[in-house]
């Protein structure tokens, strides 16, 4: 098995290969995908150059290849963000016929706030700069793990978050931990799904 406020309106777009939700006129609770995101004149955007949206990641970026992590590409970083996270789960683990848990494999806090930026593929802890750190992904480990899924097809959810705040943590966060601490502090909010199945 390698591999969560009130709003105003909701504003769901699919373009270029990325799901665009946009931003809220006040901070939004952390949810689950799709849920409770407000429009407004930001439009938070994220995109990969490896993968399109609703589409097969490539196997460099899972167990059976390099196991490393995606390129990512975000905009429309709204004025008053202070930080940004970054959270990869897979909600279908372990058999998207029965999932019992939502499997967590990258969680990244304190990206710097700028209207745009990126990650190269494969970075690592030494990588990040500044107040950048990774969380606990659901093998124990700050670090990247990658799409490595039992049985049939699983998605694989990429939530970026442009927060109000930055982080602090006394330890490496996991899944939950970041959650409940982005409580009330998520201004805007993109998805960006890839999906994987290995070859029997």
């Amino acid at each position: 098995m390698r591999r969560e406020s009130k709003v105003l309106a909701i504003g769901l777009v699919l373009a270029g290969g990325a799901v665009i939700l946009t931003r809220s006129a006040a901070p939004l609770a952390a949810a689950g995908p799709l849920a409770a995101l407000a429009a407004s004149d930001d439009t938070l955007r994220l995109t990969s150059p490896a993968f399109r949206n609703g589409g097969a990641l490539p196997r460099s970026c899972t167990c059976d290849g390099d196991d490393q992590s995606p390129p990512l590409a975000w905009s429309g970083v709204p004025e008053g963000a202070k930080s940004i996270a970054l959270l990869i789960d897979d909600p279908d683990a372990p058999d998207p016929a029965a999932p019992k848990v939502t499997w967590t494999h990258w969680l990244i806090y304190n990206l710097p706030p700028s209207r745009a930026d990126s990650l190269a593929a494969g970075v690592k802890p030494s990588d990040l700069r500044g107040d950048a750190r990774m969380g606990m992904n659901d093998w124990k480990k700050t670090a990247y793990g990658g799409p490595c899924p039992p049985v049939g097809r699983h998605r694989y959810y990429h939530h970026l978050y442009a927060l109000d705040t930055v982080l602090t943590f006394k330890h490496p966060p996991d899944r939950a931990e970041f959650l409940r601490a982005i409580e009330g502090h998520v201004i805007a909010k993109a998805e960006l799904l890839g999906t994987y199945q290995r070859s029997k």
